[in-house]
C-alpha cells in the first residue's frame, strides 16, 4: 500500500518547498465551435473547455486514432499492401485505390493524414487488422486504454455512423498520445510530400497560416460539421486545440492558441536526475540511498496559479542490496489544489550489501566518488 509523506521520514528528509507565480486573470476568445477544448501538450491539463465531454460526431478527426494503431501494430512502413476490392471506390476524400493496386503502408498513412483518404483508412485497417471490423475493435481498446470516456468508433475513417462519436476532451486526448508518437507527429506536420506517383498536401491550413502549428488533422461532413484537431508550440509551451462542429474553425485556432501563448508560460518542474532526497539503508555500505526525479516535466501555468508539490512514497526505508533506477514512489504536482502531474521517484544510486565481496565493494566505492 502507498504511503504519504511530506515530513521527515525515518530519519530522513525528503524536501519540497511550495512553487508560486503571479498575475492576472485573462478573458477567453468567442468562438464558433459547439465544443472546444485547449490543452497542455506536456502535462493533459485542459486550459480551456466548452462542453468539452459534449458526444458529437467527429468525422476525419477519427483517422488519428486509425494511424496511431496502425503504427502500434508492429507491421513496417515499408510493407506492400495490395489494395483489396472492397477498400477502393470508398465515398468522399480519397486517395483513388485502385483494385489489385499495390502501395506502400507508409504511403497509406501520408495519404491518410494529409489527404484524409477514407480508402486509405480501409487499407490501412484490413491489412494492419486482418478484418477491419477487428481493426476497429483494437480502436476502441485504445481508446479505453487512453481513457477517452465519451469515445466509440464504428469505422476507421470518420463517415457518419450509429455508434461512432467522440468528444472535444477525448479527441485532445488523442491527440497528445498522437504527438508522443513520434513517427505519427512527422506524418501530421508534413505540409506535402510526394511517394511513388501520388503527391498528397496537407488539408490542415494552420500549417501554413499558424506560427509554430505542428499538425493534427481536419475533419467534415455534412452532419459532423467542421472539426480540427491541431497543435501548437512556442517558447517551450505546447498546446493541442479541439474544435467539433465549428463553422470558423480555422479562425477558433487561431483565437484560442493566442489567448493560450498569451497567458500561459513553460515553466521546468522536474529534470530527470535531479536529486530529491534520501532514504535510510538498512544492511549497506552507505546508510542513506539518494531519491530522485525518474522523468522531465514541464508545465504550462498562468500567472497567479499557486503550485505545490508532495510525494506518494511506496517505501521509507531500503534493504541493501539497492539497484539504481529502481520506483520507491511519485513526485505529484497540484494546481490550485488540482492534480497536475505525477513523476517517479527513483533510487538514484545502487547500495550493496555490507556482506558483499571485498572486490565488488572496491568496485562500488570507485563509482560512487565518480
Amino acid at each position: 500500500m502507498k504511503r504519504f509523506f511530506s515530513i521527515l521520514l525515518a530519519g530522513s528528509l525528503l524536501w519540497c518547498a511550495p512553487l508560486a507565480v503571479q498575475a492576472e486573470g485573462v478573458t477567453v476568445p468567442k468562438i464558433s465551435a459547439a465544443s472546444a477544448v485547449v490543452m497542455d501538450g506536456d502535462t493533459g491539463r485542459v486550459l480551456y473547455e466548452k462542453d468539452g465531454h459534449a458526444r458529437r460526431l467527429i468525422a476525419s478527426t477519427t483517422k488519428l486514432m486509425t494511424a496511431l494503431v496502425a503504427l502500434e501494430s508492429g507491421h513496417a512502413l515499408e510493407e506492400v499492401v495490395t489494395v483489396a476490392p472492397e477498400w477502393a471506390g470508398v465515398e468522399g476524400s480519397s486517395i483513388y485505390l485502385r483494385r489489385g493496386e499495390e502501395i506502400t503502408l507508409e504511403a497509406l498513412l501520408y495519404g491518410l493524414l494529409l489527404r484524409s483518404g477514407n480508402d486509405a483508412a480501409l487499407a490501412i485497417a484490413g491489412h494492419c487488422g486482418g478484418t477491419v471490423e477487428g481493426f476497429v475493435d483494437r480502436m476502441n481498446r485504445k481508446a479505453r486504454e487512453l481513457g477517452m470516456t465519451d469515445t466509440s468508433f464504428a469505422n476507421p475513417n470518420g463517415l457518419d455512423a450509429e455508434g461512432h462519436h467522440s468528444s472535444a476532451c477525448d479527441m485532445a486526448i488523442l491527440a497528445r498520445a498522437c504527438l508522443s508518437n513520434e513517427r505519427l507527429a512527422q506524418i501530421a506536420a508534413t505540409r506535402s510530400i510526394t511517394l511513388g506517383t501520388r503527391t498528397f498536401t496537407n488539408h490542415n491550413k494552420l500549417l501554413w497560416r499558424y506560427e509554430g502549428c505542428v499538425g493534427l488533422k481536419t475533419g467534415y461532413t455534412e452532419k459532423a460539421g467542421r472539426t480540427l484537431v491541431s497543435a501548437a508550440r512556442r517558447d517551450g509551451v505546447t498546446l493541442i486545440c479541439v474544435t467539433l462542429n465549428a463553422p470558423s474553425d480555422w479562425a477558433d485556432h487561431t483565437a484560442l492558441f493566442d489567448w493560450g501563448f498569451a497567458n500561459y508560460e513553460a515553466r521546468s518542474l522536474a529534470s530527470i536526475g535531479e536529486r530529491v532526497g534520501q532514504l535510510p539503508v538498512s544492511r549497506g555500505l552507505v546508510p542513506v540511498c539518494p531519491v530522485e526525479m525518474g522523468a522531465d516535466l514541464t508545465a504550462a501555468l498562468a500567472p497567479g496559479e499557486r503550485l505545490e508539490r508532495t510525494w506518494e512514497l511506496t517505501e521509507t526505508a531500503l534493504t541493501a542490496p539497492v539497484d539504481q533506477g529502481v520506483q520507491v514512489g511519485e513526485m505529484v504536482y497540484y494546481v490550485d489544489s488540482k492534480e497536475l502531474a505525477r513523476v517517479p521517484l527513483m533510487t538514484g544510486r545502487g547500495v550493496p550489501d555490507i556482506r558483499a565481496p571485498e572486490g565488488g565493494i572496491r568496485l562500488w566505492r570507485s563509482a560512487f566518488k565518480n
